[in-house]
């Protein structure tokens, strides 16, 4: 007599149906009509991609995060782990640098292969934009309402979106004559607020004391507006003041538009992505304990697939939002 066996999804892979997958592409076309009104079309690219998109000269995943495989010609393929390098890519390869700038949206799965990846998930649905082309603060100010916008459509009513500046902590950096793994270990010991660590790994570099100083502080540099001033004290470099000012120019016109009380600061908000450039974003709310959509500037990334543009852009992580909305009771399952 045959046995039945039992087959279950890989660790980290889920299958969705019934009522949970008709709220869940609900809540898609809910956030896709957000992208319509700021006027973004659709761009769609292929879940695998040469291993080279995601090199680590890109600075993006790293490659022991990677589901990697081969064709049958021996070259590396990977299951995309994130969307922007991919869009970069296709923009790069088929678009105008002439009809700049472009407003693109995205949606699709992505695949990461770390057992700390989003409680466990490997596989997350994404939803985003990218805005290229465009190298100024009412750039960043847009991706940053819009982000705003796509969480009071979800149905979000408390959050709040973190923003920091990549360049303050880049510009530190190369102030303070530090080896490029002494750089690394401050910058993992800052984006986790361990500010202990920061000071003990701080009494044993040779760096002025000044620098000593601002990367301690660093990791305590978060709150309202007055974060800003107080980040000025501890500025090392003219790098460092134009990043805080940066940072003051889209807060003024996120006043401007309305969207100012959803804004913090932090200065220690650091990516596992290298490739973030100047502004960078989470947003938060309560009911998941991981951001509901991350995002920031990356003004050099084209360049690594042969075009030299300006861009910015947020991703959502559709299953952590829609964690946080049904714990809040902001939407059903039906």
């Amino acid at each position: 007599m045959k046995r039945n066996r039992m087959i279950h999804t890989p660790e980290g892979f889920r299958d969705l149906y019934g009522d949970e997958a008709r709220a869940r592409r609900k809540l898609l076309q809910d956030l896709d009509e957000v992208f319509r009104r700021y006027g973004y079309e659709d761009i769609e690219t292929p879940a695998v991609e040469y291993f080279d998109v995601f090199g680590s000269d890109v600075g993006t995943t790293p490659s022991n995060e990677l589901y990697k495989f081969f064709d049958r010609d021996g070259n590396t393929l990977v299951l995309r782990p994130d969307f922007t390098p991919s869009v970069a890519r296709a923009v790069a390869m088929h678009f105008s640098p002439d009809a700049m700038p472009y407003r693109l949206s995205y949606k699709g799965n992505t695949y990461v292969n770390s057992q700390e990846y989003q409680l466990n998930l490997k596989e997350q649905l994404q939803m985003g934009v990218e805005l290229i082309g465009d190298a100024s603060a009412e750039a960043d100010a847009e991706i940053l309402m819009l982000t705003c916008d796509l969480l009071k459509t979800a149905g979000l009513k408390e959050f709040q979106v973190s923003c920091g500046n990549n360049d303050y902590f880049r510009a530190l950096a190369e102030e303070s004559g530090l080896a490029e793994d002494e750089i690394e270990a401050v910058r993992q010991l800052t984006s986790n607020k361990n500010f202990f660590g920061v000071s003990e790994l701080m009494e044993g570099m040779r760096a002025p004391d000044r620098i000593r100083e601002a990367f301690v502080k660093m990791p305590q540099l978060f709150g309202g507006e007055e974060v800003l001033a107080e980040a000025e004290k501890y500025a090392a470099s003219d790098g460092m003041h134009r990043a805080i000012g940066r940072l003051s120019t889209i807060s003024g016109l996120m006043a401007k538009h309305g969207y100012a009380q959803y804004l913090t600061y932090d200065f220690g908000l650091l990516s596992k992505y290298h490739y973030y450039t100047g502004m960078i974003f989470s947003a938060y709310t309560y009911g998941t304990g991981d951001a509901v959509a991350k995002g920031g500037r990356y003004d050099t990334l084209l360049m690594h697939f042969g075009m030299d543009a300006p861009a910015v852009g947020v991703g959502l992580y559709i299953d952590q939002l829609r964690s946080a909305l049904l714990r809040q009771g902001a939407r059903s399952e039906s």
